[in-house]
């Protein structure tokens, strides 16, 4: 692990372990991107942790010259809100996938959001359990055929910006794997901020799910439907800016010809305290497959968990001097078991 003091360079990031993604998966765009980025804004490997659960995102650790923690299915925002509290010298990052994250650990991963740790967050989203092979994730779309749905999904699919809004995330953002401009800018973003920052990255399955983004990635048909959130431009997409999103009056938005949207174009502002503007964009979609807002929904300063948390305890301490945790437990209602 690199300790000096001089500038760094994605090797310095970069482990000596064998990457063990299926060739073609899009992590390998995802690790390349974070490794280069943390050379760039001057992290360092020695104060840097990387905090998984499981599943194939959750390898990322072992990839990282830094330290890493591969912790339990669905529980790494849990093990990285204790190290966050108790490091707060470590920049900790939780990589987490749309199956860890969002079905055993959907528990942990909202507290983490509500409480605004310190903590970056990366939910890789394929749509699909791939480590297990293929069965239907909280984000597949309904009516989607695989080995555990046979005759297609019944379950409505979780929108993990939504639902992060919904925590009142402090930063909340979505990008793609293979764009690497657009995913450095996003991550680099989230990297600054200070709090929780929640960025989903659409991350192509090639074996169990190929094909799930390509509305967005494909050249033929991002440029109709990739929605750039760009702050204090109006929201505007297509080859030519042709298509507009716009509020209507029930608070919900939607889409029409930017010739016709006059002042009720929706300008973006990700700075806005109440959440609601950032959670109707995240409704105009519920699955990629046509028109999809990717950028910063969300960036607000908030006071941050650990050094409430960390102020409580020092105003305890001023106040009553070291604590007997002795005497605590054998206080108040106690009793003998005979």
């Amino acid at each position: 692990m690199t300790t000096n003091e001089g500038k760094l360079t994605k090797k310095d990031f970069t482990s000596d372990r064998e990457v063990r993604w299926c060739p073609g998966c899009g992590d390998y765009a995802i690790l390349a991107t974070v490794q280069t980025l943390l050379a760039d804004v001057g992290a360092r490997p020695e104060k840097t942790v990387f905090v998984s659960g499981i599943g194939c995102s959750s390898r990322f650790p072992y990839y990282m010259d830094t330290y890493g923690i591969h912790s339990i299915h669905g529980r790494a925002p849990a093990v990285a809100t204790g190290l966050a509290i108790a490091r707060p010298d470590l920049d900790v990052w939780v990589i987490t996938g749309d199956g860890d994250g969002l079905s055993i650990g959907g528990n942990h991963l909202m507290h983490a959001l509500r409480r605004n740790v310190n903590l970056n967050i990366l939910l890789f989203n394929n749509e699909i359990y791939g480590l297990t092979k293929g069965q239907y994730s909280p984000t597949s779309p309904l009516g989607s055929m695989h080995k555990s749905t046979p005759m297609g999904s019944l379950d409505r699919p979780v929108n993990p910006v939504a639902l992060a809004l919904g925590a009142e995330a402090t930063f909340v953002a979505r990008s793609i794997d293979t764009d690497r401009q657009h995913l450095t800018g996003v991550l680099e973003a989230a990297y600054r901020h200070r709090g929780t920052s929640f960025v989903e990255i659409y991350q192509n399955c090639n074996v169990f799910n190929d094909g799930a983004f390509i509305a967005l990635k494909d050249p033929k048909q991002k440029d109709d439907n990739q929605i750039r959130l760009v702050e204090g431009e109006p929201i505007t997409f297509g080859p030519e800016g042709e298509r507009a999103v716009i509020a209507e009056d029930d608070g919900s938005m939607s889409f029409v010809d930017t010739a016709d949207a006059g002042e009720r174009i929706v300008v973006h502002d990700p700075h806005r305290r109440e959440p609601t503007t950032a959670f109707a964009l995240s409704r105009l979609s519920h699955n990629p497959t046509g028109p999809t807002p990717i950028g910063i929904f969300r960036d607000v300063d908030q006071p941050v968990y650990d050094d409430l948390l960390r102020t409580q305890v020092e105003d305890a301490r001023a106040a009553k001097g070291p604590g007997d945790l002795g005497a605590l437990l054998a206080s108040g209602n106690v009793w003998d078991v005979h």
